[in-house]
């Protein structure tokens, strides 16, 4: 089943603000997003790694959906 939130808006987030972790607090991963901001999306890496499955559509909300949709 499909996410209900959009993969544009997580694109945008997460290139603009993804070491500050928003995209993570977009799908409802509270607990991430905040790890993300007090490490500045882990160094980097785990923000990029974010990016990249925003990008081929792997990047799943809390509930495990896969955001399909731009």
């Amino acid at each position: 089943m499909a996410s209900d939130k959009k993969r544009l808006p997580a694109f945008l987030l997460c290139f603009f603000f993804g070491f500050m972790g928003f995209h993570r607090f977009y799908v409802g991963k509270v607990g991430t997003g905040i790890l993300w901001l007090f490490t500045l999306g882990l160094l980097g890496f785990g923000a990029l790694v974010d990016f990249i499955m925003i990008i081929v559509g792997a990047f799943k909300d809390k509930e495990g959906r896969v955001l399909e949709e731009w």
